[in-house]
């Protein structure tokens, strides 16, 4: 997926401007925030479980080589056939091969953020591949050519006048009338891509865990169609990131009961599917060939680092349905596959600090986003070591950083601080007031406007 960080000032006024995008957000942050409370609220030892959940984490990046070696080992007993990748062209060459070798044209694929981090569909629609999305809401993207906005609802951002448009304008050859309800809507894609498991070669998906245990992959989805694309096609690739692995199955139960939770406020997701190995003599389905590919792609930098703590995340999109600038401009302003509270902490650390440097200035520090993040991330925190990072290194602009210099002079001196809060308070009450000349502060138009 193209960077465009830089342009999140850009993108985000433009997001502001657009009645639909705030219209779709409202409805986001009201349905998942409320949902999330309520499950919360029938378990008494959430967070219990959360502190649970964090400590196996930290356990597991503690010694992320043993665990990863027993998984390979694991995976290996079992039949499945490992490959390292050190970054995002390393496996997306890897993906290609194996398709080519494979003899697989067609492609259905299940929703992976790994794979939109490292633009895996492109590289392999550029190879002479086809590709189908099979989640509902990334098949929708694809149809309108657009990245995900969010990480477990990448279409968050349409409505659903935007969906019945698009629907009719690419199926209308497929003989389909136009509707617009969303249930007609739904089974509407049901009926396109019902086509597409049974005619793919090859099922590409992501990983939610790996259990170093028993080698197996585990696959979270509330739709059922990963269960779908690895249990027919013939060739089953499953994408995953190195810091997706946990040491036992038990370790994954405890990580699930706080997963769902957190992202859509249920007990537990419709569909988990463990997976060990390729189809067995005498089972009945599941694939002849079962490759996992393991990404690095920067995330072994960060262990022993102060930025540790972000490889915790499980992708459950709490943080950022509980975020007021995520639901002011929404998925697609933060320029990346990573957007919200976690994006601005995990696209510096992966994407660097020169290219990622406006996404931790994004943020109010209200609190909300640690306060409900199943994995007890310290995203304030994180996202302002990244300011602290930022200015050491002379990226911030100049008028900020003469300002913070200014700031910092005062604040050492208690007494006239104090006398300079108090005389400019009194200044802007004058000048700003509900009768003041004032309505934007020269400097601080953003704040003050």
């Amino acid at each position: 997926m193209k960077i465009d960080t830089p342009r999140f000032k850009e993108k985000s006024r433009a997001a502001l401007a657009d009645p639909d995008l705030r219209r779709a957000m409202e409805t986001l942050q009201a349905n998942f925030s409320g949902a999330r409370g309520a499950a919360v609220a029938g378990l008494p030892e959430f967070d219990a479980l959360r502190d649970r959940a964090r400590d196996v984490k930290d356990r597991t990046l503690a010694h992320l080589d043993h665990y990863l070696e027993a998984w390979e080992s694991a995976a290996a007993a079992a039949g499945v056939r490992v490959h390292w990748a050190r970054d995002g062209a390393e496996a997306r060459e890897t993906i290609a091969r194996l398709c080519r070798e494979s003899g697989a044209r067609r492609i259905a694929k299940a929703k992976s953020m790994i794979g939109e981090e490292i633009g895996l569909n492109p590289h392999l629609e550029a190879a002479g591949f086809e590709v189908v999305e099979t989640d509902l809401g990334e098949y929708i993207l694809q149809l309108a050519d657009e990245p995900p906005s969010h990480i477990i609802g990448p279409a968050v951002h349409k409505t659903v006048e935007q969906v019945s448009d698009l629907f009719h304008e690419r199926h209308a050859a497929l003989g389909q009338t136009r509707k617009t309800e969303s249930a007609a809507l739904v089974g509407e894609a049901r009926e396109v891509l019902r086509g597409a498991y049974f005619r793919a070669d090859l099922a590409i998906t992501g990983a939610n865990f790996l259990v170093a245990e028993t080698g197996s992959v585990v696959i979270v989805t509330n739709e059922g169609n990963a269960d779908l694309v690895q249990g027919l096609a013939r060739v089953h690739i499953a994408l995953a990131s190195i810091e997706k692995v946990l040491p036992g199955l038990d370790d994954v139960a405890t990580v699930l009961r706080v997963l769902a939770r957190s992202a859509t406020g249920q007990e537990m997701a419709a569909y988990t599917t463990v997976a060990t190995g390729p189809r067995r003599p005498g089972e009945s389905d599941g694939p002849e060939e079962l490759h996992v590919v393991l990404l690095d792609n920067g995330r072994s930098k960060l262990l022993g680092t102060k930025f540790q703590d972000v490889l915790r995340c499980i992708r459950c999109g709490a943080c950022m349905n509980h975020c007021p600038v995520y639901g002011a401009v929404g998925g697609h302003a933060y320029g990346w596959v990573y957007p919200g509270p976690i994006g601005a902490v995990l696209t510096p650390a992966l994407m660097g600090v020169e290219a990622g440097r406006h996404l931790p200035n994004a943020s109010t520090f209200c609190g909300r986003c640690a306060e409900v993040c199943p994995m007890r991330i310290p995203l304030p925190g994180l996202m302002r070591e990244w300011r602290a990072e930022e200015f050491s290194r002379g990226l911030t602009p100049p008028r900020q950083r003469w300002a913070l210099g200014l700031w910092s002079w005062a604040v050492r001196r208690p007494r006239l601080y104090r006398l300079g809060t108090r005389v400019a308070a009194r200044a802007l009450a004058a000048l700003a007031g509900r009768r003041g000349r004032l309505r934007r502060l020269p400097g601080a138009a953003g704040w003050t406007g």
